[in-house]
């Protein structure tokens, strides 16, 4: 429509407003295999959210919410939910516990 539309001179300009958004339809980022965010670069082949293939995950001090989000504590924990117990006993192995006293 017209009102979408400028004239600069004799030249029709369109705007990157409303009548510009019709014409998105390519992906630059899509779904990334480390963190699950449709984050990963198509053809940088990085991920914007954690810079996967990169080692390391990315982090900044400045992103505090991001940092929350993803920290040690929002997952499972397979490993660490077993370590107070295993500390406790002594981190012992193949061997029976000693009886209780009565």
């Amino acid at each position: 429509s017209a009102h979408m539309r400028r004239y600069t001179g004799n030249k029709m300009v369109v705007g990157k407003g409303t009548a510009s958004f019709g014409k998105r339809h390519n992906k630059s980022h899509t779904i990334c295999r480390r963190c699950g965010k449709r984050s990963y670069h198509i053809q940088k082949s990085t991920c914007s959210a954690c810079a996967y293939p990169s080692a390391h995950m990315r982090r900044y001090n400045w992103g505090t919410k991001a940092q929350r989000r993803r920290t040690t504590g929002t997952g499972r924990c397979r490993y660490i939910k077993t370590l107070p117990r295993k500390f406790k006993n002594g981190f012992r192995e193949g061997t029976t516990p000693p009886a209780k006293k009565k």
